[in-house]
């Protein structure tokens, strides 16, 4: 019994690394930290702003990426349907996180501008 729980656990990581090993479109990163708009420095909300702007079309990227493997896929006949919703919830996700860092990085913008 331990051994078929132990290889179907093994099966089941396999099946998992493959996934994500054979993934084409990289999940965009956003930007690790956002400065505090009572203390940074001018560079410093500039340089957020820029890493903003790259996160952004990093973003974009992905969705292109996300409708280029759906493209293939429907190209090949593969189960699109599946598939579809597969990308719309990474596309979704990557989104959603971006408007919510993007969000926190505004409320930092006004409170450094309040100080000028």
């Amino acid at each position: 019994m331990k051994r078929t729980v132990l290889l179907s656990a093994i099966a089941f990581l396999s099946f998992g690394f493959g996934m994500s090993a054979h993934a084409d479109c990289p999940f965009p990163k956003a930007p690790e930290t956002i400065p505090d708009g009572s203390t940074a420095s001018e560079a410093e909300m500039i340089a957020a702003m820029n890493a903003f702007k790259a996160y952004n079309e990093e973003v974009k990227a992905f969705q292109a990426c996300l409708d280029e493997e759906t493209k293939q896929r429907a190209a090949s006949g593969g189960g699109t349907m599946t598939f579809k919703a597969m990308q719309a919830k990474k596309l979704a996700a990557a989104v959603d996180e971006l408007e919510t860092k993007a969000k926190k990085f505004n409320e930092q913008v006004r409170i450094f501008k309040a100080r000028s």
